[in-house]
């Protein structure tokens, strides 16, 4: 498994860096097996027993790290969360997870101070000075090497889903289904020993810790992290250190698109730069190739699986395609009313089988039920095609189709054509209710800085590219869109924000 693999690497290569933050002390793997211990001691100590839930609540830094690997290794469920939430947010995650102990920022201490009381589950709030060794604070326990979780179905993490239709749920991810989507990105995107990441995400999220972090461990490669992303700082370093790995969402790539400024800036050296979490705009793919030398590899995941679909390292990476499913995973476009699959071509639900999907949700046993299909096919809720050839092409979230007159509109199109606009920044298409139509398409507008454009200047440039049915009947102008950690538009927040105007 997983931790089989990365206590390997470190017996392998003890010296070999590990771990780095920018600017920061580097962590040889024999370090990072030895403090990790240690702190799997220190969590023992505490009380914490397998099955138990240790949430963590810091921002992007070692300790946070060290207390990931610990919980796991000790069969503990960890359980990450956003930084940013503040004490309301927070004080729901914890006690729908019935959380023990809570690792939180030492500077949030007076904030959550007053929420303790309310959760009786929570046994301790430890807070922690995220820039302060975190060695000192284990020094005292034993650096004897835990026996580590045998079971692939122990659960190893819980990560909540982004709560766009109703209330975050927790979905359980085990050791099996981690070592699973490790194993198959691992074979897919060729990571290597000799690989070098820079690390820009957040690492609450499954991109940042499972796809990028554990991506590097288990290569046995090593990672530079960024506590935070700076456009200007992180071409600067893809520049002069000459990194092979960056993953990145597309609102990343469009600001290292931006401070390219249109100069040339060879990062064709690169050996793998991807992008995901939402649809990388067509204008960017196509800009990275003239501007960086890089053609960008889209690919597609969810919370409940880690990765699933993806564009081949070697070979044709598709404008607007998520690729082919990864090796060990089956997915299939099927009718969402009858589960049976459809043919090429024909948009429906993506439906995901393989070892790497989550084993359910926390205390929601009929979500879970209504999340599978008999068969086992995990209903993931976002339409796509399949092409012949075997690409992906995903449609938008089921629950974010637009039915006007009685005719599919699939905003990711509406937004491909509002996208080629030269005024236009960002957008999003939602459907607001209409006496009429039943739903009427609805366009929501950033303006690039110091562009200019109406709403009938918008709809002339839709009417020469879109089907009367798929044109906006409103156009609105907004200073941003409403955006999740990673980026990702909130379609759910704009219609309420939005369809009563």
């Amino acid at each position: 498994m997983f931790l089989d693999t990365l206590a390997e690497n470190c017996r392998v290569n003890p010296q070999k860096i590990a771990l780095q933050f920018i600017g920061g002390e580097a962590v040889s793997y024999a370090q990072l097996a030895e403090t990790t211990s240690r702190s799997a001691h220190y969590l023992r100590a505490l009380g914490l027993k397998p099955g138990d839930r240790a949430a963590v609540q810091l921002p992007k830094c070692l300790p946070f790290i060290y207390l990931h690997l610990a919980a796991m290794q000790i069969g503990v469920v960890f359980l990450p969360l956003n930084p940013g939430y503040p004490p309301a947010e927070l004080r729901y995650f914890l006690a729908d997870a019935g959380a023990r102990f809570l690792f939180a920022d030492k500077a949030n201490q007076p904030a959550l101070a007053e929420m303790m009381p309310s959760l009786p589950a929570l046994q301790e709030a430890i807070f922690v000075d995220s820039e302060a060794p975190w060695g000192e604070r284990v020094s005292g326990y034993s650096a004897q090497p835990v026996s580590l979780p045998k079971s692939s179905e122990q659960r190893a993490m819980m990560l909540y889903t982004s709560g766009t239709t109703s209330r975050p749920k927790g979905a359980l991810i085990t050791h099996g289904n981690l070592t699973a989507n490790i194993k198959a990105l691992h074979e897919a995107w060729g990571w290597r020993a000799d690989d070098t990441l820079l690390h820009a995400l957040p690492i609450f999220h499954v991109h940042g810790l499972v796809v990028a972090l554990h991506g590097a461990l288990h290569a046995g490669a090593t990672a530079h992290l960024l506590p935070g992303f700076d456009a200007a700082e992180a071409l600067g370093l893809l520049q002069s250190r000459r990194y092979s790995v960056f993953m990145g969402v597309p609102t990343m790539h469009r600001r290292l698109y931006t401070q390219a400024a249109g100069r040339r800036i060879d990062l064709s050296f690169m050996r793998l730069m991807t992008s995901g979490s939402d649809r990388l705009p067509d204008d960017l793919f196509f800009g990275y190739q003239r501007i960086f030398g890089v053609t960008l590899l889209e690919r597609y995941g969810m919370t409940e699986t880690g990765m699933n679909l993806s564009n081949p390292l070697h070979g044709e990476r598709r404008v607007g395609s998520v690729g082919a499913p990864l090796p060990g995973v089956q997915a299939r476009i099927a009718d969402p009313a009858t589960d049976l699959p459809l043919p090429d071509d024909v948009v429906g639900e993506v439906q995901i089988r393989g070892a790497h999907v989550f084993a359910g949700y926390w205390q929601q046993p009929e979500k879970t039920a209504q999340a599978f299909t008999d068969d086992g096919w995990l209903r993931t809720g976002d339409l796509g095609a399949r092409a012949p050839d075997g690409y992906f092409t995903l449609k938008g979230r089921g629950k974010d189709l637009i039915i006007s007159g009685g005719l599919n509109v699939y905003p990711p199109e509406v937004e491909l054509a509002l996208m080629a606009h030269m005024a236009v920044s960002a957008c999003a298409v939602i459907g607001c209710p209409d006496a009429e139509w039943g739903e009427q398409v609805v366009a929501v507008i950033v303006l690039a800085p110091g562009a200019a454009a109406d709403a009938e200047g918008i709809r002339a440039h839709c009417r020469q590219r879109l089907a009367a049915y798929k044109m906006p009947r409103r156009v609105i102008f907004a200073a941003e869109l409403p955006r999740n950690a990673l980026g990702k538009v909130q379609k759910a927040v704009l219609r309420g924000q939005m369809c009563e105007q």
